[in-house]
């Protein structure tokens, strides 16, 4: 876990609201054709005010830095939140 990297990944609002969405998925995403526990498919974000290729870069940024996971399934990518790191990067910040 690379701490620098995590701040940087949450510096930005959309990112944040990302992690707050996919912690209650089934309050934000229940139109989704797949079922919630595979996570959420990126095409699910594209409706929150942002280009398809703006909300993939920052998925990619909050996958880089571990806190979502991605699973391919065929065509689509599904991201749920990495718990594990969320709650070791807390513990780090508890720790300062």
């Amino acid at each position: 876990m690379d701490n620098d990297i995590i701040l940087k990944a949450l510096a930005h609002p959309f990112r944040r609201d990302v992690l707050a969405w996919l912690k209650e998925p089934e309050k934000h995403f229940a139109a989704q054709a797949h079922p919630l526990e595979m996570g959420v498919c990126a095409s699910q974000f594209d409706h929150r005010g942002l280009a398809q290729s703006s909300v993939s870069a920052h998925l990619a940024t909050l996958a880089s830095a571990d806190l979502v996971t991605t699973r391919r399934v065929g065509q689509w990518v599904f991201y749920k939140r990495n718990e594990e790191t969320i709650a070791a990067f807390r513990a780090a910040l508890s720790g300062l």
